[in-house]
């Protein structure tokens, strides 16, 4: 089975929509899911507005992709875009894409090449429209890019790494508290254990923007311990390594 971190991807930025001064820190996030092995944007490079772009494509390697805006008021990006994927999918050289805007206007798009049996993830604002998330199998927030620090104190007993917000974090409601016992239950075993993994992997199936850094944690094992009022969690060693394996069960 092919790794995860092997997985060839093909990433498609629309410059109207996306701020320059991100883009380090998107692609730094796309190398944690696999190989950027395409990496286009695409723009009206005539434009002033977009000027701004030059200096990180030459940085990063990007490739831009000429669209001129023949109707005033219409952004034919989206359809350089829509051409260019969908004959990158045919080509069969990649196993996913990253398509990188907040315009809803990609929701089509996502959805046919998640048919074809892509990986599909979104990058993009926190404005970004519902149907575009959930088109994708992952959508991911550019404000909680590289904005999480952890505090480094250190103990001796094993206290929850106190997380430290650089920018606005959603709080933990009684929605999404309901989603974490759904998931586990979901999955658990007759003693209602299960593997901390498996259930993120199955919330963010339902949930495709779900990331622990959208409650300021790094991570899910942090944020499930500071929710220790409503769930038990169990470090288990494995055998002959150093490696721990985190389960967690709804408490009674």
């Amino acid at each position: 089975m092919r790794e995860k971190n092997d997985l060839k991807l093909a990433v498609l930025i629309d410059a109207d929509n996306i701020p320059y001064s991100n883009i380090k820190g998107i692609l730094d996030e796309i190398t944690k899911l696999g190989v950027p092995t395409i990496k286009r944007i695409y723009g009206d490079w005539t434009k002033r507005t977009v000027s701004g772009w030059k200096p990180a494509l030459l940085e990063h390697a990007i490739t831009p992709i000429q669209q001129y805006s023949y109707t005033s008021g219409k952004n034919a990006t989206d359809s350089a875009m829509i051409i260019d994927a969908m004959d990158i999918l045919h080509s069969q050289k990649v196993d996913g894409f990253c398509l990188v805007s907040s315009d809803s206007d990609f929701t089509r798009l996502a959805t046919r090449l998640r048919e074809s049996g892509m990986l599909v993830i979104g990058i993009g604002e926190k404005k970004t429209p519902n149907p575009f998330i959930v088109a994708c199998d992952k959508f991911i927030y550019i404000e909680i890019i590289g904005t999480l620090e952890i505090s480094k104190k250190t103990s001796t007993t094993k206290a929850t790494p106190t997380p430290i917000q650089t920018t606005k974090v959603d709080s933990i409601d009684s929605k999404f508290i309901q989603l974490l016992k759904s998931s586990i239950e979901d999955l658990a075993e007759d003693d209602g254990w299960v593997f901390l993994a498996e259930v993120g992997a199955s919330i963010i199936k339902k949930k495709p923007d779900f990331d622990p850094r959208n409650y300021g944690f790094p991570k899910l094992t942090p944020l499930i311990k500071s929710l220790d009022e409503h769930f038990d969690v169990d470090e288990r060693e494995v055998e002959k390594t150093h490696i721990k394996h985190i389960y967690v069960k709804i408490k009674k």
